[in-house]
């Protein structure tokens, strides 16, 4: 079974930087050969995706992060991370990993971000 754990979330001021983990157990494939995302959901919000990265670390991000946030890997931890910098009030929301594993979808729990102004 596929678990994901993030972690890294808190409280920070605007303009300042936060750096999310999302630790992948239970898949006996390399991170780098599944698509893996981060999301996140605001109180009365639909959910939505911030960036993934997939095989060859190909990366996607949301027009309203590009140029603030960077999506990586550490294939040999098992984990993908999403350093998260000039932080705006709107990105305040529960930030959610989510992972591709041949087909099937597995979401972590979600780590809650706060930015203030």
């Amino acid at each position: 079974q596929v678990e994901l754990v993030e972690s890294g979330g808190g409280l920070v001021q605007a303009g300042g930087s936060l750096r999310l983990s999302c630790v992948v157990f239970g898949t006996t494939s390399s991170i780098d050969a599944i698509v893996i995302g981060w999301y996140r959901q605001d109180s009365g919000k639909q959910r939505e995706l911030v960036a993934s990265i997939s095989s060859r670390s190909t990366t996607t991000y949301a027009d309203s992060v590009k140029g603030r946030f960077t999506i990586s890997s550490d294939n040999a931890k098992n984990t993908v991370y999403l350093q998260m910098n000039s932080l705006k009030p709107e990105d305040t929301a529960v930030y959610y990993c989510y992972a591709d594993v041949f087909g099937i979808g597995y979401w972590g729990r979600g780590t809650q971000v706060t930015v203030s102004s």
